[in-house]
């Protein structure tokens, strides 16, 4: 790697970058699709699968957070102005909060809810309820609110996200999108 080249991120953080990015993004959609559904053995299953991706992600989003705390990421390009530079922190941390904070609601509402239903993820290992929550449909009804609406933040941050790593690439052109897309030919 030359000098002027900017680093990239490590293949570690890059695989589970993309790995979590299509698990939420199937989790979106498979959200939307089993929640329009009416009550079957298939909306059931359906449950469990998003149950089982859900801590999937949860899992993997704490793994990448411990290896994003134990690795420094790859500078930002030296024009950024101050509030570019703020709002990539911001959404890069706000997805963490999100990564891993929409899977402890959904845990949460699941383990809340008065009709105890468990939770066998990829229907080979049981799930614990959250230990020391009490099972109440206020509770519930609260955290399917707090997960729903944490799923809208994830689209909107998605969003700006993309919009921001194409807009690097296409109008800056610089090598930000390169650095998690490593086969992509890089601007420097």
């Amino acid at each position: 790697m030359g000098s002027t080249l900017t680093p990239s991120y490590s293949k570690v953080a890059i695989i589970l970058h993309w790995l979590i990015a299509l698990l939420i993004i199937g989790q979106l959609i498979g959200g939307k699709v089993m929640m329009a559904m009416d009550p079957n053995a298939l909306k059931f299953e359906l449950f469990q699968l998003h149950k089982s991706f859900g801590i999937l992600i949860l899992i993997l989003s704490v793994l990448r957070l411990l290896w994003r705390l134990t690795h420094k990421a790859p500078p930002l390009p030296e024009g950024m102005k101050p509030y570019e530079r703020f709002g990539a922190k911001f959404s890069h941390w706000g997805f963490y909060v999100l990564m891993i904070g929409t899977p402890l609601a959904g845990w949460l509402m699941v383990s809340a809810n008065p009709t105890i239903i468990t939770t066998k993820l990829f229907k080979l290992v049981k799930w614990p309820d959250v230990p020391g929550i009490a099972r109440s449909e206020a509770l519930k009804d609260l955290m399917s609110q707090t997960h729903e609406y944490m799923a809208y933040a994830i689209i909107a941050l998605l969003i700006l996200h993309v919009g921001a790593a194409l807009k690097h690439h296409f109008i800056n052109q610089d090598d930000v999108l390169t650095r998690m897309l490593p086969f992509l030919k890089r601007k420097t």
